[in-house]
């Protein structure tokens, strides 16, 4: 009867899921089925009986029930709540292969060509983008290797820590560079890490994160990279008589992580629970980013460097680096100490780099050179209206002047963008015989219109100021 059940439900086109994690038979392995058609997997089972047993008792507790060996219930219809389809194998198709990522120590691109592919995305920051390609070669090629067992020689690992203004790239560098590698990463933010025991995420939420993009693939999990943005948010909290549960303690419980040891991380879920399977992560081979804006440590470099007296002919004036943009690139430990970073936590980030702050030729740069510049999503949304989009030169400058006063680095220039394509991407889908439209520096500075130009004819001609405002602002023109 059993074996009768167990045929139907191979032929079946849907396959049984855990009641209490919810995962289907085909990630979770066999499953156990008890009374009312209920499905439990291995790992969910073994689970309970272990948390009961610790329970105790009059009767000194539940005895030792291995589930692996119990008998399972005949095989039944189940509810359709509890059945998730499979996924029907095309004929003559082999199964879509999981890309394994560049593990081989022949296929592992040289630093050189690495920076090469990030030149594509991002634009300037070329000591950051060296720095992240020798630090990640180094450190795959630690992992590829075997680690000391034949000379006694052991690599140590190299997180890095990388420091530079909002809208500087931080977040698209490691982004792109984990692309380029083919391998897991979580990137995380250090404001909802709280001390074990306290409202928030706790430490070991940034492995679940990168376990989940993984597809629970411990191994695969094990070679990944974790950015852990907004670091500076966990500096050490001054003047304050209150636990600081979110700055210091968090800096001390994420040094076992950066160090390097086995972690117990919750399958499927961010949080502990007597109910979700745990497995273990080793966390030695995980390269650590940790990146932040790190507000008002320029204060501190330059009191460092102005500290010397301000009489005589070596004397340095206390506003000699007022106008220095990246002041940030002389910052030593001794700034972020400082700042309110713990010593032990800086010790194993030993790469420490900067990224520049965005200037107007590097705006302009980015909103046209890499593959996926600003202007060029912008062309490819008209040209599905088969409409042709282009900037003058003067245009682009424009907006990258706008962007520079804003002080948000790169991230002001969608917002610019939004506000003067509003109108164009209103009114264009309207008239179907628009056949290109031309952004002009007296467009972005709201003193003239774009520049249209018809199928039919093919003669430009401007539109008044009352076809380019919507149809609200109409009356106060």
């Amino acid at each position: 009867m059993a074996e009768d059940g167990k045929k139907s439900n191979q032929d079946s086109e849907y396959e049984d899921v855990c009641y209490i994690c919810r995962r289907p038979e085909s990630v979770a392995g066999k499953m156990i089925r008890i009374p009312n058609d209920i499905c439990i997997c291995n790992d969910c089972m073994q689970k309970t009986f272990d948390s009961v047993d610790k329970m105790g008792g009059p009767f000194g507790g539940m005895p030792y029930m291995d589930m692996f060996q119990m008998g399972q219930s005949p095989q039944s219809e189940i509810p359709k709540r509890q059945k998730i389809k499979k996924k029907k194998e095309e004929k003559g198709k082999k199964k879509a292969e999981k890309p394994e990522g560049i593990f081989d120590i022949a296929h592992l691109p040289a630093p050189h060509v690495i920076k090469g592919t990030l030149d594509e995305y991002v634009v300037g920051q070329d000591h950051a983008k060296k720095v992240m390609s020798v630090a990640v070669y180094n450190h795959y090629k630690r992992v590829l290797t075997d680690n000391g067992e034949e000379d006694g020689v052991e690599i140590e690992k190299s997180n890095m820590l990388m420091i530079g203004p909002t809208g500087s790239g931080k977040t698209y560098l490691v982004k792109t560079l984990a692309k380029i590698l083919q391998v897991p990463l979580a990137i995380t933010d250090a404001t909802s890490l709280t001390e074990a025991g306290y409202i928030g995420d706790d430490v070991e939420s940034v492995l679940s994160k990168l376990l989940a993009s993984a597809d629970n693939d411990v191994e695969r999990a094990e070679h990944g990279i974790i950015f852990i943005d907004e670091i500076d948010k966990i500096a050490k909290k001054r003047n304050t008589h209150s636990r600081d549960v979110s700055g210091e303690s968090v800096q001390q419980g994420m040094l076992k992580l950066l160090e390097g040891s086995d972690v117990e991380v919750p399958v499927g879920a961010s949080s502990k629970n007597a109910m979700v399977p745990m497995t273990t992560v080793n966390t030695r081979n995980i390269l650590f980013v940790c990146g932040g804006a790190f507000p008002e440590l320029e204060k501190t470099i330059k009191n460092r460097l102005t500290k010397q007296s301000s009489i005589g002919f070596a004397s340095t004036l206390k506003d000699a680096f007022d106008g220095d943009a990246n002041i940030l690139e002389k910052v030593v430990t001794e700034d972020l100490r400082e700042f309110g970073m713990i010593p032990e936590f800086l010790g194993r980030l030993p790469v420490i780099f900067t990224l520049q702050a965005m200037t107007e030729d590097m705006l302009v740069r980015v909103l046209t050179q890499p593959k996926n510049a600003i202007i060029k999503q912008y062309q490819k949304l008209l040209a599905m209206d088969e409409v042709d989009l282009r900037f003058d030169e003067e245009a682009v400058r424009a907006i990258a002047e706008r962007a520079v006063e804003k002080k948000t680095g790169a991230r002001a220039l969608r917002a610019i963008i939004e506000e003067f394509m509003l109108d164009i991407m209103y009114e264009i889908p309207k008239d179907d015989l628009i056949g290109r439209v031309t952004i002009t520096k007296d467009y972005i500075e709201k003193k003239g219109s774009p520049l249209i130009e018809m199928r039919e004819s093919g003669e430009a001609k401007l539109l008044t100021q009352r076809e380019t405002v919507s149809d609200g602002d109409a009356s106060q023109v």
